[in-house]
């Protein structure tokens, strides 16, 4: 898919409406799915910024898709965490802190089901773009 910054626009306006309601409804997602709040620090502002994302878990471990859509340009989140990879991420009202980092295709492999399983859509995102579309591992930080 071609770069098209009015669907880039709507697509961070909804964002920003997901993440202020899923703030104020204390962890409730708007799609009726497992919805995290994942929070970046940008890689040029140095800012925090927060996007709202579907998830699967496995223990404690965190498991996103940095599609984008169907994009052949990976979202700015995915390029905040790869330049700071210690992120947050609020599931439900509790925020954690997490290291995130890029699983290689033999590593995705297994998640990559749960995914699909979850939001089907994945699998058209990745048959229209030319890119490999990434699964980030969110690792808790701490205790």
């Amino acid at each position: 898919m071609t770069w098209n910054p009015i669907l880039a626009a709507v697509v961070r306006g909804f964002s920003r409406l997901h993440a202020a309601v899923y703030r104020l409804a204390g962890g409730a997602g708007l799609v009726g799915r497992n919805t995290l709040l994942l929070t970046t620090r940008g890689r040029k502002t140095g800012r925090e910024l927060s996007i709202p994302l579907l998830y699967v878990a496995e223990g404690e471990r965190l498991y996103i898709v940095a599609s984008f859509g169907d994009s052949d340009r990976p979202p700015h989140w995915y390029l905040n965490l790869k330049a700071h990879p210690e992120v947050g991420a609020q599931v439900g009202g509790a925020m954690r802190r997490y290291r995130a980092r890029s699983l290689t295709t033999e590593e995705a492999a297994p998640v990559w089901p749960k995914l699909l399983a979850m939001y089907p859509t994945y699998a058209d995102y990745q048959k229209r773009t030319s890119r490999v579309i990434p699964v980030v591992e969110l690792a808790p930080v701490g205790g």
